[in-house]
């Protein structure tokens, strides 16, 4: 399941929900109790894996099928 991140007007704090993606949207109370949140946008890492990290399978000169 989901975790989505949210943070709180009133107090600034920052606290995560594990929820379902059907109930992403639904308002979301602080821990402190209070109601005014926001959802914060989460950033997904996507790069090339680093050096020695494995991978590198599939494609004709990434498996090893070129000269």
């Amino acid at each position: 399941m989901p975790r989505y991140e949210y943070r709180c007007r009133t107090c600034g704090d920052t606290f995560e929900v594990t929820r379902p993606m059907a109930e992403s949207g639904d308002p979301a109370s602080c821990p402190a109790g209070h109601g005014d949140t926001v959802k914060l946008l989460s950033a997904v890492a996507v790069g090339k894996p680093a050096a020695g990290a494995g991978g590198g399978g599939g494609g004709c000169c990434g498996g090893g099928c070129c000269g």
